[in-house]
């Protein structure tokens, strides 16, 4: 029972993904939306409003994406395994075969690949043809209430720095304020989220980097805009 309460890493490295990227959401929604009031109004109280309720309704909206997204993944891969078992019953041959002829492609001569497949399939061959079928492992599970979880935890902490920021310092400083920290904010999230898919950690850092500058550029610049309307 132990074992099965114990996270693998896979389902550690899934939670600290959803941290990493509800914190990132937290950090651009709420950016845009104090920019774009503050363009438009000079009103502490509506900024400070609006982001309060932007942040809530991201929280919600988060976490419950998190919680169905996980979710439907989890549907998908019990689907597969009741496919691979069903298959395993009806034609196991088929499935051995193809097991062998997975490890024959990584590059194993044919004794050892069928030496290799007798004994993975002799052990456990549901968990061994789901995972070369469909590449997961059929006993862990990612848990959608430790996504939902994280997502409610790290969305309004991230939240709370363009909230913050936009009220620190005289007011003539608060739009430069906000936009100086909220680029650093997502240079370490996007950073952070590259290390978790193993992706190139430049390229993320710019992406996430330019995502936020042209989203609150674009926020400020309506809010303005609106400003000067009414």
């Amino acid at each position: 029972m132990a074992n099965q309460a114990k996270m693998s890493l896979a389902q550690k490295i899934n939670v600290l993904r959803a941290s990493v990227m509800g914190a990132n959401d937290g950090i651009l929604s709420i950016a845009g939306i104090v920019l774009g009031v503050a363009g438009a109004s000079t009103s502490n109280w509506a900024i400070l409003i609006s982001g309060l309720a932007g942040m809530l309704a991201g929280t919600v909206s988060m976490s419950m994406g998190e919680y169905v997204s996980v979710n439907s993944q989890k549907d998908s891969e019990r689907q597969a395994i009741t496919t691979v078992r069903t298959a395993l019953q009806t034609n196991y041959q088929a499935e051995f075969d193809y097991v062998e002829h997975k490890y024959r492609q990584t590059g194993m001569n044919a004794t050892l690949a069928h030496q290799a497949t007798s004994e993975m399939m002799a052990d456990d061959p549901l968990t061994t043809v789901v995972r070369e079928r469909y590449s997961f492992d059929p006993s862990k599970f990612t848990s959608p209430y430790a996504a939902a979880v994280a997502s409610l935890i790290s969305f309004p902490l991230g939240s709370l720095l363009p909230l913050i920021s936009i009220f620190v310092g005289p007011a003539r400083w608060h739009i430069l304020t906000t936009f100086s920290a909220v680029i650093i904010a997502l240079a370490i999230t996007g950073y952070l989220a590259a290390i978790l898919s193993k992706a190139n950690r430049v390229r993320a850092v710019l992406r996430n980097v330019i995502s936020g500058i042209v989203t609150m550029s674009v926020t400020y610049l309506i809010g303005a805009l609106v400003g000067l309307v009414a």
